[in-house]
């Protein structure tokens, strides 16, 4: 591997040579507690220092020690990184963080779960334990849910008259353009009605899924494998947003991570913003200048309904790990019931039972649980990782790249559906079709 000489990619190279390092060491006697090694995202200092006392009390139950590995900041570098520890077979780290899209392109690394959760996996919500499964083998075991949601601000829909959010995405533009316009009239020039992920990475993906599936577009390839991607709706859904660029989202949008985005929510300069459950906590935090001046909503919809991506992590157990007892107790012990109820009180991080949502303890601090529940069962896309495997990464970088096209005006909707649905069946050899289910109407 060749890397450039930047900041991110040094700390990308010290990180491997830590784990290599750890795999080095001799092992401990037979007198010593066992040490496993665990490699997952880290999203912020609060959830990391979360994950440690959670550590911190698993050691006090088993005896069994935990280093928690540090991983690099954007989702591609954690691939590349998982990727390239995973196959030198070495025997750490025991225990992996996954990405919900992840499965299919590391399979070949990890245990089998399904033996040893088959309980646990029966009590999870149905959709997030086939995301982690491949060939009707289980991956990992989903420990964090997500889905894309609506955040809007609660005070200003009064202030303009609105009762309710958008349920569509028409609506969504006909009250963001208004809020904003009555916002710089007042003086806030650099207020935007609708702030959202546009850079050209993974969190567009999602995005644009939402735009299309709500449309009836499909989800890029169908579960039959048919690439659909090319079609009216879809089409449209990428002319509207590419309209948004510019008028309610700022120009720069197509530049836009997550921490893009909820930096300038958290500022107090957009009415909306497309985002992930973990945001409520920054917004709510003590410094945010919109504390208790937002919801969240389902994402709007269209006529095939409104959906939210899938989002997550799972925990897999590396099949070279030297102690595949304690993993397996690692990643029962953070998926268990107690644990999710404790992040989800704390952390406001959704489970992934079903059955906790319906317990005073997680919905009291948490009362968009609710709606979470809803958005779990009925209004969920899923990107097509499932059905692609370990081309899922050409798949969507080919997707990215020719929505990126629509939003900075390089090429047509059209034109840029037409060439993707090309560049699909070279990547997967899959017949193009028409989109599935709801999305057919």
């Amino acid at each position: 591997m060749v890397f450039t000489v930047d900041g991110k990619m040094v700390r990308l190279i010290c990180i491997m040579l830590l784990s290599l390092l750890l795999q080095g060491c001799a092992r401990p006697s037979v007198h010593e507690p066992v040490t496993l090694t665990l490699l997952e995202e880290w999203s912020n200092k609060t959830f990391s220092e979360a994950r440690q006392q959670e550590l911190q009390q698993f050691t006090r139950e088993t005896g069994i020690r935990v280093s928690l590995l540090p991983s690099p900041d954007s989702a591609r570098q954690r691939l590349v990184l998982w990727r390239e520890l995973l196959g030198t077979g070495a025997s750490g780290p025991d225990v992996y963080g996954i990405d919900v899209i992840w499965p299919g392109m590391l399979a070949e690394y990890f245990v089998d779960l399904k033996p040893y959760f088959a309980n646990e996996v029966s009590l999870q919500f149905p959709a997030m334990a086939a995301a982690y499964t491949v060939d009707s083998k289980l991956m990992a075991i989903a420990y964090r849910a997500d889905i894309g949601l609506l955040y809007y601000r609660t005070d200003l829909l009064r202030r303009y008259g609105y009762r309710d959010p958008p349920r569509t995405w028409d609506e969504l533009e006909i009250m963001a353009a208004r809020i904003q316009a009555g916002e710089r009239a007042k003086g806030k020039k650099q207020f935007w009605g609708f702030v959202w992920q546009g850079a050209a990475d993974e969190g567009l993906t999602c995005d644009a899924l939402e735009w299309q599936a709500a449309e009836g577009g499909g989800r890029i390839i169908e579960e039959n494998q048919a690439i659909s991607v090319n079609n009216p709706q879809a089409i449209r859904a990428w002319q509207r947003a590419a309209h948004w660029v510019g008028s309610i989202s700022p120009p720069g949008v197509v530049g836009y991570r997550e921490w893009d985005s909820l930096n300038v929510w958290v500022a107090g300069d957009a009415a909306f913003m497309r985002h992930w459950p973990s945001a409520s906590l920054d917004s709510q935090a003590g410094g945010s200048t919109i504390r208790n001046k937002f919801d969240i909503a389902l994402l709007p919809g269209g006529k095939a309904g409104q959906v939210g991506t899938l989002g997550g992590w799972g925990l897999a157990v590396s099949r070279f790990s030297a102690h595949p007892r304690e993993a397996l107790e690692l990643v029962r012990y953070l998926s268990r019931r107690d644990v999710q109820m404790k992040r989800s009180r704390e952390l406001s991080q959704p489970p992934t039972l079903p059955e906790l949502y319906d317990i005073p303890e997680v919905l009291e601090p948490n009362p968009r649980f609710d709606l979470l529940r809803q958005a779990f069962q009925t209004g969920m896309v899923s990107r097509p990782s499932d059905v692609t495997g370990k081309k899922y990464q050409d798949v969507t970088d080919a997707y990215i790249q020719a929505v990126h096209s629509v939003l900075t005006g390089k090429k047509s909707a059209s034109e840029s559906t037409a060439a993707l649905e090309d560049e699909l069946v070279h990547i997967t050899g899959f017949k193009k079709g028409p989109p599935l289910g709801k999305s057919a109407h």
